[in-house]
């Protein structure tokens, strides 16, 4: 995410002058530590002798003992799973943001965000913690109304979704116009995650992965005005290996206000790299304080690189018609309602043993109750059908203020999993709580704690629970020089006091 200098570094400039430069340096530090203890139970692989397999209730290979077993042709042993030893997790992450301005040139200022996290628990599987160490962001930022300019590793987020890299990214605004006009490029990183597709912490990728950092370039174009927003962008990443792409694709966005209250949205996306159009999507909002609501149609069609096995594939799209809206009856109420239903597009594949639901559709129904100035309560419920699945889910959850520094809160919850096409249907039931203290500014501290009861529901013996235990704690600093909190001259102060009286 971009930070911009915070805006008392304003007051800096104007009011405080003792260095060479006419800026006063400062910097504001962000560190958090969370620590977490997980235990629930694994399982262990095992196997028999084919020969020894049976037939069981169900009508497939059983162990004697009742355990459902999988047999490939031409092996002579079936393989399957055993309730296995309680595991233990206790993952540590650290992580730290900071930044840093008045460095003798206005406009210039430094962010680094990093974080660390290992596992201290005996069986070391908490997922995550490789790399130990990431650099999240760090980059240098220049910044005037007109121009900003970053360079280091960094994030582009728009209608592609979010991306890093590490490179340079330079934005020109006409105010005028309303035109604001972006170029970046600079060595990826790997989707959803800030290490380069090289790293070893993806090594389960194998064959597959790519032997050098891929080139990430694009550009966006937005136009804005009272009434309207447009933003198109462009984007490709070339594989410097063999020189091919592996995605090039263009999108608009585009926000319309006809009135006051009424917002009409929509965008679409085309893919170059394998001639498809790809997620579009048309939205209606109408808002106010106490009645918020929309309607909207979208077709949605997953986005795989060309580099991985799923690029070969031809994603089928769905098309989905939802709605919501939120409503307050009366002041302290507040209601809210959505769902959606959803169907998928031919996939030209032909079951002709077996047919298979092409459609679905999710609901849900919310409340929020302000019960006093210090006791809040929320519950809600939610149901899903689709193909393959459905799941039915009960939560709440009981805030209290007992003082303006102290955060309680109490939740449970109810998930129901039945399954179409495998075993293991489940359903999990939670209990917990969350506490949050603040006894500066400068300070937060957390803690919390939940047990789950997971019961998996199979026809053979390994319908064994997965219960677990999870307790949580976590603190958080905020350092800063004395710029970032300088008070204001004493003609100002002077001036706000006569307007107070």
């Amino acid at each position: 995410m971009r930070r911009r200098r915070p805006s008392t570094s304003l007051v800096v400039v104007l009011y405080c002058l003792p260095t060479t430069a006419g800026l006063a340096q400062g910097y504001t530090l962000r560190v958090d530590s969370r620590f977490q203890t997980v235990s629930f139970r694994g399982i262990t692989e095992d196997s028999i002798a084919t020969s020894s397999a049976v037939i069981g209730s169900s009508g497939g290979f059983e162990t004697p003992d009742g355990f459902a077993v999988v047999c490939t042709a031409g092996s002579n042993v079936c393989t399957f799973f055993r309730p296995g030893p309680r595991l233990a997790s206790a993952p540590l992450v650290n992580s730290a943001d900071l930044t840093v301005w008045g460095l003798g040139v206005s406009g210039l200022s430094v962010r680094a965000n990093g974080r660390w996290g290992v596992d201290l628990g005996r069986d070391n599987l908490w997922p995550g913690t490789q790399p130990a160490l990431q650099l999240l962001e760090g980059y240098a930022e220049y910044s005037t109304p007109s121009v900003t300019g970053l360079l280091g590793r960094q994030h582009i987020t728009g209608r592609f979704g979010w991306t890093g890299f590490d490179g340079a990214a330079l934005t020109l605004r006409f105010p005028r116009p309303g035109l604001e006009v972006t170029a970046y490029g600079g060595w990826g990183l790997a989707r959803s995650v800030d290490v380069p597709i090289t790293s070893p912490s993806l090594n389960p990728l194998d064959d597959f992965q790519l032997p050098e950092r891929h080139l990430t370039a694009g550009a966006t174009l937005g136009w804005r005005n009272r009434r309207a927003d447009l933003r198109a962008e462009y984007r490709r990443e070339v594989d410097p290996s063999v020189h091919f792409f592996i995605s090039e694709r263009t999108a608009l966005t585009a926000v319309f206000r006809p009135a006051d209250r009424l917002t009409l949205t929509g965008g679409t996306e085309y893919d170059l790299a394998q001639g498809w159009w790809g997620t579009s999507d048309l939205a209606l909002r109408y808002g106010e304080a106490r009645f918020n609501a929309d309607i909207g149609v979208r077709r949605y069609r997953p986005f795989f690189e060309l580099w991985t096995i799923w690029g070969a594939f031809s994603p089928v799209p769905y098309t989905a018609i939802d709605g919501s809206f939120a409503f307050t009856p009366i002041r302290p109420v507040r209601i809210r309602a959505s769902g959606e239903r959803y169907w998928f597009d031919g996939s030209g594949a032909e079951t002709a043993l077996a047919s298979f639901e092409d459609r679905g559709w999710r609901s849900s129904l919310s409340a929020t109750v302000q019960a006093s100035p210090t006791l809040t309560v929320d519950g809600g419920y939610r149901a899903e059908f689709g193909p393959g699945a459905s799941s039915r889910t009960w939560d709440g959850r009981v805030t209290w203020l007992p003082a303006p520094t102290l955060t309680l809160s109490a939740f449970a919850s109810t998930f129901t999993r039945p399954l179409e096409l495998r075993f293991d249907d489940a359903q999990v039931d939670a209990v917990g709580f969350d506490a949050a203290f603040r006894p500066s500014e400068r300070v937060q501290l957390a803690f919390g704690g939940a047990q789950y009861f997971e019961e998996r529901r199979r026809p053979d013996a390994s319908a064994f629970d997965w219960n677990q235990f999870r307790l949580q704690a976590r603190i958080t600093w905020v350092f800063g020089s004395d710029a970032d909190r300088l008070r204001l001259p004493p003609a100002i102060r002077g001036a706000r006091r006569r307007v107070a009286r």
